[in-house]
């Protein structure tokens, strides 16, 4: 049996992320405790993301592609500080289109495209902004996309 025609989870790894999904869209949220990974998807989700996992996302690779889904024990759960652990309706699982690192912030107006390597396939990553638009402009990439020059 090739690699690839195996289960892909049995390759898998738990990372300390978030994950969505918008569009059929996958958005792994990365951060270190307290980054905001739980507050972004839940932003997200508020503007018809939909929940895959909360603070621990299980990725595997199958192909060039990069599936996540969440841990048995937290499915369908996110955690919002001050008012606890919600219920919220999630997708098993989901390719993965984008990357947000939350531990590192752009500081550019106009940033060079970022790359996030996950299981050895690299996926469009973009930074931490801290604006008000934050949340909008990753619905609005998702949407169609970012324009290089």
């Amino acid at each position: 049996m090739s690699p690839d025609a195996r289960d892909p989870w049995d390759r898998g790894e738990t990372l300390h992320a978030s994950c969505v999904v918008f569009d059929r869209k996958g958005v792994l949220i990365l951060g270190p405790s307290g980054s905001g990974k739980s507050g972004l998807a839940l932003r997200l989700m508020a503007l018809g993301a939909q929940l895959v996992a909360d603070d621990r996302t299980i990725v595997a690779r199958q192909g060039d592609a990069i599936l996540a889904t969440a841990p048995d024990t937290i499915r369908g759960l996110i955690e919002a500080r001050g008012v606890g652990l919600l219920k919220a309706h999630h997708v098993s699982s989901i390719r993965l289109a984008l990357v947000v690192d939350l531990s590192r912030t752009e500081t550019d107006r106009l940033p060079r495209a970022h790359r996030h390597t996950v299981q050895g396939v690299e996926l469009p990553c973009l930074h931490n902004v801290e604006a008000t638009h934050f949340t909008a402009a990753i619905v609005q990439y998702l949407r169609a996309g970012r324009s290089e020059p």
